[in-house]
């Protein structure tokens, strides 16, 4: 083996790497854009680019020095830098949420440990004025050794965090010849094993930096207020000795507000040197008013620009408060994952995230599970968000450790923290990637809160290095949510955590938590997991956050699908493969696609919903008689008329007939968490379906949001003397007809004529066979009672009941039709019984189908359900119409998807559309597209319409896909569409929940009524 066996020893972390430091970016003099181009700086000099790349399947294969400066790199491939050699065909994909990729013995890990060897070639010029230079990292995965000109110059581990080393006396003018040798797994690998793709190499930028002989080494930002003044206090650092320097603060309009120089802090040996700015009447940060100063640091030959956010936060009465005020996170977990580059995510797909972060009305990031890019801090800072900083830390594989009684979650608790977090060999290494991050990411006043890692379990390694950040940092709070998982061998310090943090919580618990008189605030750092088509439980743990103080909100899991792009169809739909379709073992599926936006960052109707529940106010009221609208500030620190502009809009049976802007009066205000009232009189119609919509728009450019900017709406039902929709009553008038029924029977069916249509009915299964009018023929196939579902992500788990009652293999038996003849039509009358295969009957039906001369038909059914079976999918007709019919029009909720417990994106409108654009197109195809409170729906094409009207509101999906189809594919570019417009009329759907891992559905959401009755009517017309 040509280097040093480094990666299997845990107390071997970093070899000639430099102690940490604050992330920052010297110049030569200031310069105010480093954040967004760093490059610009003359002390700065980036080596990515192209570089020289071989890998190799096992370290053992490794045998030349290729780092030796003449080396014959002939038989080298090119990568790129940054990336992961995986998206360039190297290795293969590997997909797993918890378990081990490799056998769990550490620091161990396999023998044949794939390597990738790099060699880049950079020229370099001393600078007399900064002679020093330093190369560094940002992010490498797993571990790396790295040689410059021939010579060794360290080893370093912690994949996500940043590695620096001196390389001064490496370097000479001119050509210089760096070699860099990545392993795949190192001993860090225990304590890398998050829910994502497994990914290798370096995978963010490298660079030198050019510094003076003597010069700042590490600083530290800390900010105090009081009362009308606040302290804004600089620790500094020098790498010798001590230069000349010159502190200076700017407001964000560019006045200097202090200018001081350090002075020696002896007692200080992490930071000898100290100083101290009090600014007067002091505009403090927070994340809806990101306000920065800027702090310029001078020193002979070099100057570092930073920026400054004046906050405080702190935990009292089990609540966070930031300034003084109480706050609620409404945040989202995010990985640093794209669908091309792997983990090498840069600044503009960076910026892309924050960007519609912010746009849906998040406040807060939670970095899963590992810090992110530098710059990514920087751009909160600048944005305003709240951050949760997580080191880069989760051994979640030790809880899959077989052991006694291995079928019982409580035995893998006990044994959990046993391997590494309980373990004092890992002490130092845990210790270790807290302070990477902590060190490196402490002048950020974004991040309030250090979470120690994730999924670990909790023990010695997790105590000590809580204890390293209090003492470090004791202005900011500390989070480690899987301090709940430890055995019961021992009694635990809990003393350094601030907050009881849970994922994925039921409201149940949550309440229960709160009854017992806790002595810290509750967060949920991971809930309503976003898989598929979900969450649907959005709005009850708003409400519930909103009205207990001791939860302080939480973090949706989250962000983004994590997809390898493969590619397009022949018919240009994106291929993206997940967990398996790499062929890899172990790994986890599709439960890697758990986002709010696609790979490709498009929005999942998920985000939309969370963007309009989480809109900065809301009506509580609207007194029709006095005109006025009351309304709650939900922001945390702004004044809603600082904020937000209103509009609003009347709509009568999907017609608008009035809409405007909303002034607010003189002198009226609405604070952060207040309520008060404005006049707005509007004419209501006596009759008919009326809403009164007030929309929330930005009325001033904002960080990442211009001026009009739609921040959200609320819907009202307005009252009057007759508030249901008119069009849809006409709908169930029959016109005045001479013409007659007539009705032929055999033993199977029943043919109904009348003056323009044939109808078909089946005796055997008390539904229509085929129909059809004015020499249209409307059904491809028989209609039938539905049931099934293609399941959901988060009918992962309820499934398995769905399918052991057989619900996708159900049969219609209609124990006995009768029919009569009457002046207006014929009515049908027919017992039926729902039984799956091979199982007994869960549904008894009571069908009455009437139709009138003029060829309406109506169902009205009236049911009883055996509760021993599970709840059902869904229940209502299926017709198969033909596929010409392709254009959809309805009144209901739209114009997204909704569902009983996932319809606050959308409203009560009229709408229309092709049926391709109806199909919400999840990359695991499953249930989609379903409207909800719908009164009406129509389909036309081919010179023939059809609508259905309900007597109450249902739910539709029309689609040309079927469920079966759905159901089958694992792939949405797998789906082929059948050769039928398929059009489900639902009496209702299960809820859509987030059960994927979270809880159960809510009780109020389950289609699991004893007994229930459905009514609609079918009405054709010739287009």
């Amino acid at each position: 083996m040509i280097i040093p066996h480094y990666y299997e020893d845990p107390h071997t972390l970093h070899v000639g790497a430099m102690p940490n430091r604050a992330y920052y970016i010297p110049a030569s003099r200031r310069s105010d854009a480093l954040v967004e181009h760093r490059e610009t700086s003359d002390r700065f000099q980036l080596l990515n680019g192209s570089w020289k790349f071989r890998y190799y399947a096992s370290i053992y294969d490794l045998q030349d020095a290729f780092y030796e400066v003449g080396y014959d790199a002939s038989a080298f491939d090119s990568i790129p830098v940054p990336s992961v050699w995986q998206n360039h065909g190297y290795d293969h994909h590997q997909y797993t949420n918890i378990r081990y990729p490799f056998p769990a013995d550490p620091p161990y890990v396999p023998k044949e440990n794939p390597c990738g060897a790099y060699l880049y070639d950079f020229t370099y010029q001393k600078d007399a004025a900064a002679p020093r230079a330093f190369l560094n990292f940002e992010g490498v995965a797993s571990c790396f050794y790295v040689w410059l000109n021939g010579q060794f110059v360290g080893y370093s581990q912690v994949a996500h965090s940043t590695s620096e080393f001196d390389v001064t006396k490496f370097l000479q003018d001119g050509t210089n010849h760096l070699a860099v040798l990545v392993l795949k797994w190192c001993d860090g690998s225990y304590m890398e094993d998050q829910d994502m793709f497994r990914m290798n190499g370096i995978f963010r930028d490298v660079y030198l930096l050019h510094r003076p002989e003597q010069c700042i080494e590490d600083y530290f930002i800390t900010t105090d207020i009081h009362g009308s003044t606040a302290e804004v206090a600089v620790r500094l650092r020098y790498y010798d000795s001590a230069v000349a320097t010159r502190i200076t603060l700017y407001d964000a309009a560019g006045t200097m507000v202090g200018s001081v120089t350090p002075v020696e802090a002896p007692d200080d040996a992490a930071f000898p040197y100290h100083a101290e700015i009090t600014i007067v009447d002091p505009t403090l940060w927070n994340a809806e008013q990101p306000y920065l100063y800027t702090l310029v640091l001078d020193t002979p030959n070099e100057t570092i620009t930073d920026r400054v956010g004046i906050r405080e936060v702190h935990v009292a009465n089990n609540q966070i408060y930031v300034n003084g005020q109480s706050i609620k996170f409404h945040g989202v977990n995010r990985h640093e994952s794209d669908p091309v580059t792997g983990y090498a995510v840069g600044f503009e797909q960076t910026k892309k995230d924050l960007l519609m972060i912010k746009k849906h009305n998040f406040n807060a990031i939670r970095t899963s599970h590992y810090p992110d890019v530098p710059y990514f801090y920087q751009l909160c800072d600048q944005y305003g968000f709240f951050v949760i900083d997580e080191a880069d830390n989760e051994s979640h594989g030790a809880s899959e450790y077989y052991c006694e009684g291995n079928e019982s979650w409580p035995n893998h608790v006990e044994n959990w923290n046993k391997p590494i977090a309980d373990n004092p060999e890992f002490t130092e290494a845990t210790v270790d990637r807290t302070r990477r991050c902590v060190e490196r990411d402490k002048n950020r006043p974004c991040v309030i809160i250090w979470s120690m890692g994730n999924e670990s379990a909790y023990g010695c390694t997790f105590e000590e290095a809580l204890a390293w950040t209090k003492s470090f940092d004791p202005r900011r709070l500390t989070h480690y949510e899987s301090a709940q998982y430890r055995s019961k061998n021992r009694k635990y310090d809990f003393s350094n955590i601030d907050m009881f943090s849970n994922m994925y919580p039921s409201l149940e618990s949550i309440q229960e938590y709160l009854d017992n008189e806790p002595d810290k605030p509750y967060i949920m750092c991971e809930y309503s997991h976003c898989m598929g088509n979900g969450p649907g439980d959005l709005e009850d743990y708003f409400q519930f956050i909103q009205s207990h103080d001791g939860l302080v909100g939480g973090f949706l899991w989250e962000w983004c699908d994590h997809g390898i792009y493969k590619g397009k169809m022949p018919d240009g739909r994106a291929i993206y493969y997940y967990g398996g379709d790499h062929n890899e073992w172990p790994h986890d599926g599709n439960f890697c696609m758990d986002g709010l936006v696609y790979p490709d960052r498009r929005p999942h109707t998920g985000l939309l919903e969370f963007k309009n529940v989480y809109r900065p106010a809301r009506v509580v009221k609207y007194d029709r008689e006095s005109g006025m609208l009351t309304l709650h500030n939900y922001m945390d620190f702004v004044d809603l008329t600082e904020y937000a502009a209103l509009t609003y809009q009347v709509s009568c049976d999907g017609e608008v007939i009035d809409n405007g802007f909303i002034p607010y009066p003189d002198g009226f205000t609405l604070p952060p968490h207040s309520e008060n009232a404005l006049p707005l009189a509007v004419h209501i119609p006596d009759k008919g379906k009326c809403f009164l919509k007030i929309f929330y728009h930005c009325d001033k450019d904002l960080p990442l949001r211009s001026e009009d900017h739609l921040l959200g709406f609320d819907e009202i039902l307005l009252e009057n003397e007759d508030s249901r929709n008119q069009k849809t009553l006409a709908m169930w008038s029959d016109a005045p007809s001479n013409s007659t029924i007539t009705v032929q029977e055999t033993d199977r069916h029943l043919t109904l004529r009348g003056k323009n249509f044939t109808y078909n009915f089946n005796k055997l299964t008390g539904l229509f066979a085929a129909m059809q009018y004015e020499d249209a023929v409307l059904l491809d196939k028989e209609m039938e009672f539905n049931i099934w579902r293609a399941p959901t992500d988060n009918d992962r788990k309820l499934k398995l009941d769905w399918l052991a009652a057989r619900y996708d293999h159900c049969m219609t038996n209609a124990y006995r039709t009768e029919y009569q003849v009457t002046d207006s039509g014929v009515t049908l009358r027919a017992k039926v019984g729902i039984a799956p295969i091979s199982l007994q009957k869960f549904l008894d039906l009571d069908v009455s189908w009437t139709v009138s001369n003029s060829g309406a038909v109506t169902l009205a059914l009236h049911a009883e359900r055996n509760t021993v079976f599970p709840e059902l999918p869904r229940f209502g007709l299926r017709l198969f119409l033909p596929k010409e019919m392709a254009r959809v029009s309805y009144f209901g909720m739209g114009p997204m998807e909704s569902y009983c417990d996932k319809h606050h994106a959308a409203s009560h409108d009229y709408f229309s559309s092709t049926i391709w654009q109806q199909h919400e197109d999840y990359i695991r195809p499953q249930e989609n597209g379903s409207h909800y409170d719908c009164d009406y729906v129509q389909l036309d094409g081919a010179g023939i319409k059809l609508t259905a009207v309900g007597a109450k509101p249902f739910c539709f999906n029309a689609s040309h896909y079927t469920q079966e189809e759905l159901t089958e594919k694992a792939h949405n570019y797998e789906l082929h569409p059948c050769d039928s417009t398929v059009l489900c009329l639902d009496y209702a759907q299960n809820g859509i929940g987030s059960a994927s891992c979270g809880p159960r559905l809510a009780e109020q959401y389950r289609l699991n009524n004893a007994s229930f009755d459905f009514s609609i009517r079918l009405i054709p017309e010739k287009a």
